[in-house]
């Protein structure tokens, strides 16, 4: 072999090399723009009953955090929702799945109630945690400023209209608590003829939300099917079931309007904890008003 031809083959070997380590480095960052970047997505729903009042009022759906901090104190994701200009936050469960996380709480919590009035229910994680856990965290919102919905309601005024906004404990939570068709009992008998925004983390309970006659539901869990493919809700739920629905967007079932979060973390779990095709999701629900 010749000088020249093994010079040659020298060149060659260094530039598939190069080819490699660039499509490496490459996939990585991919991967982690798939796991952790953030996508902002609008959407105007339709609500049957709302007060006319309410016509554009602008919600924050924060859900699945799952302890992740998007920058120092998540002043990252403090400055994306501060953007959207919300009249609401809120937060739909599973906002950590460990304990040590917990030390992430307190600098989202005072940041996001800085910037509109906020509101969280449980997930099924914090639950996992066990009770006293999610007493802690509870109070420790609370005294954040960011109010805890546990199987109640406060009413939402907008110029001279009100809504009755709900939320339920995950069913990971304690066995005789209140049910959501008791919830709704009662604010019907105290707000009669009010519309009810319920918070409530699992998504795959809407069936159970709608024969009860919630307006609108907001939830998280469902991770928008981990892996999203077209044509479908995702390949896989948290209960590891194939080909999921209510995972993304909005949804009718019944009289009832469902929004789901994909949620903005990947929990520790290893199937759970991945994403593809399926960005953190900052979500933003315009309200809007139809006859």
């Amino acid at each position: 072999m010749t000088i020249k031809r093994r010079r040659r083959r020298r060149k060659y070997a260094l530039l598939w090399l190069v080819v490699v380590a660039a499509l490496i480095v490459g996939g990585c960052r991919w991967l982690k723009w798939q796991f952790w970047g953030v996508e902002t997505t609008v959407t105007q729903v339709e609500l049957p009953g709302l007060p006319a009042e309410f016509d554009g009022y602008r919600i924050v759906h924060l859900s699945d955090i799952h302890g992740h901090e998007y920058g120092e104190g998540s002043g990252e994701l403090l400055a994306m929702v501060e953007e959207q200009g919300p009249n609401l936050i809120v937060i739909t469960g599973d906002l950590v799945d460990q304990q040590s996380q917990i030390t992430m709480v307190s600098a989202l919590a005072k940041g996001l109630a800085a910037i509109a009035p906020t509101y969280y229910v449980t997930g099924n994680h914090e639950w996992s945690l066990g009770s006293d856990i999610v007493k802690k965290m509870k109070q420790l919102l609370e005294d954040c400023g960011v109010a805890v919905l546990s199987n109640g309601y406060r009413l939402l005024e907008q110029n001279g209209a009100s809504i009755a906004l709900a939320g339920v404990d995950d069913p990971n939570g304690y066995a005789d608590q209140k049910t959501s068709a008791e919830l709704y009992a009662e604010i019907s008998s105290e707000q009669p003829g009010a519309f009810v925004l319920l918070l409530a983390h699992r998504n795959d309970a809407i069936e159970e939300y709608a024969a009860v006659g919630y307006d609108f539901v907001m939830s998280g869990h469902g991770h928008g099917g981990i892996v999203r493919l077209p044509f479908t809700d995702g390949l896989l739920s948290p209960a590891r079931t194939l080909f999921p629905t209510w995972t993304a967007g909005v949804y009718t079932v019944e009289d009832t309007t469902l929004f789901v979060s994909r949620g903005l973390g990947n929990n520790t779990e290893p199937i759970s904890g991945f994403r593809l095709f399926n960005r953190p999701d900052l979500a933003v629900v315009e309200l809007k008003s139809i006859d």
